[in-house]
């Protein structure tokens, strides 16, 4: 997972390949970690290079957006794959999360 500090204000995250339950775990805590140990009040999510997700990948997305929540930072997701897409809208996440079509599309909002 490789992560751009675009300002002091706004982190990218970009993971790869799968977020699934043999790594859902780590992924958590490393966006746990960036909500709760940075200055960082913005998070954008670059989901472009994940293949994959399942449950537990969710889940992590999920637990992620109600802490940022909690302490009043924003998390949004961008380049959501139609697959990752589908799951969200059937899930009624899409309407939790904020999602951009990719990163230029998330700075021009």
């Amino acid at each position: 997972m490789q992560s751009t500090l675009l300002n002091p204000n706004m982190t990218v995250i970009r993971p790869n390949g799968s977020i699934v339950s043999a790594n859902a775990l780590e992924f958590e805590r490393k966006l746990t970690t960036l909500l709760t140990q940075t200055d960082c009040s913005i998070l954008l999510l670059d989901l472009g290079k994940v293949e994959s997700v399942d449950s537990s990948g969710v889940l992590a997305l999920v637990s992620a957006l109600k802490l940022s929540q909690r302490m009043g930072r924003r998390l949004s997701l961008c380049s959501v794959s139609p697959a990752l897409k589908i799951i969200l809208e059937l899930t009624q996440l899409d309407r939790l999360f904020e999602i951009y079509e990719d990163e230029s599309a998330f700075t021009s909002a």
